[in-house]
């Protein structure tokens, strides 16, 4: 089972690229104590970034729009949700391979988001959150379980 820090990481770096792409300055905290990943100058101000590996599940994108704290040994709150600390999550689904940018104003649940991908089978439009409104790029990441070193290449020793 890969540890969820590299999977953060990963999502991490595929929000990067498509935050580069579509043209905002990013800038990195330092550090590991913040509660948001990144930030972004979109020009008038400068917001901050919470990235969020989402899965797909039936239908829609799902992420968690809190952190857990279940592997402290005694956490004060077991959940802690992200108002007033961030002002977008940057959501990248490997399944969709969609980088999407989602003001926190747009996720009303604290636990959990949504971003519907599929149409509802019941045709519900009102109160759905498309993740095609959100999308900012695709990024395609390859996760090779080993390193291909070739002969020869810049940085190998003879």
């Amino acid at each position: 089972m890969e540890h969820p820090k590299a999977i953060g990481d990963r999502t991490t770096l595929a929000v990067m690229l498509a935050l580069d792409h579509a043209g905002y300055p990013i800038l990195v905290p330092f550090g590991e104590n913040t509660r948001y990943d990144l930030v972004i100058d979109e020009g008038f101000r400068l917001a901050r970034v919470q990235c969020k590996t989402g899965r797909l599940r039936q239908g829609a994108v799902r992420f968690n729009a809190c952190s857990f704290y279940a592997h402290h040994r005694n956490p004060r709150e077991p959940s802690r949700d992200y108002l007033g600390e961030i002002d977008y999550f940057a959501v990248y689904c490997p399944e969709t391979q969609g980088v999407y940018l989602v003001p926190i104003e747009d996720t009303p649940v604290r636990r959990l988001g949504s971003l519907r991908v599929d149409p509802p089978a019941n045709g519900q439009r009102q109160r759905i959150r498309f993740a095609s409104l959100y999308e900012i790029a695709t990024v395609t990441v390859d996760v090779r379980k080993e390193l291909l070193v070739t002969p020869g290449t810049a940085g190998s020793r003879a």
